[in-house]
């Protein structure tokens, strides 16, 4: 599969109940051992909080019924970038990629994100999108220990 079997678009409100069940869903197949049921109110309380200073962009896949095939939330204002989810189905076909692109878009003078360290396989996606570990912190809702990861423009050379 190529990038043209996605689309990108902005979020609508009216998507709020399929991004929380990807969300879900993403997270479950990422840790199988967490009940992520139990976290959906948290996540909902986030998401409408996220709406107020993110952007937040959809990938589908771009033939009917366009299926959400992943999203991701960035602040334009601080370069957070929140959430990144990509669809069990959807991962390994260059969807995360593309999040990763619309979200340098937002944040033109750089990212940063948190990525737990036991995230082994999103530790090396961010690398692959070059990004770089600038620190360690904790996970203030669960405690687990994470990495600050930055992403910043090549600086275009001088004439």
């Amino acid at each position: 599969m190529s990038q043209e079997m996605f689309r990108l678009r902005p979020y609508k409100s009216e998507d709020e109940r399929a991004a929380t069940e990807l969300w879900q869903r993403g997270w479950q197949q990422a840790y199988p051992n967490i009940d992520f049921s139990q976290r959906l109110d948290w996540f909902r309380e986030h998401w409408t909080n996220l709406q107020l200073d993110s952007r937040i962009v959809l990938a589908e896949f771009a033939a009917p019924p366009h299926k959400l095939a992943g999203f991701v939330a960035v602040s334009p204002r601080t370069g957070y970038l929140d959430q990144i989810v990509v669809a069990p189905e959807a991962q390994r076909l260059k969807v995360g990629a593309l999040l990763v692109e619309a979200a340098k878009r937002i944040g033109r003078e750089g990212l940063y994100l948190h990525v737990n360290k036991d995230n082994t396989r999103a530790l090396s996606f961010y690398r692959k999108c070059g990004f770089d570990i600038a620190g360690e912190d904790v996970n203030r809702r669960s405690g687990a220990p994470v990495y600050m990861m930055t992403w910043r423009p090549v600086a275009a050379p001088s004439p």
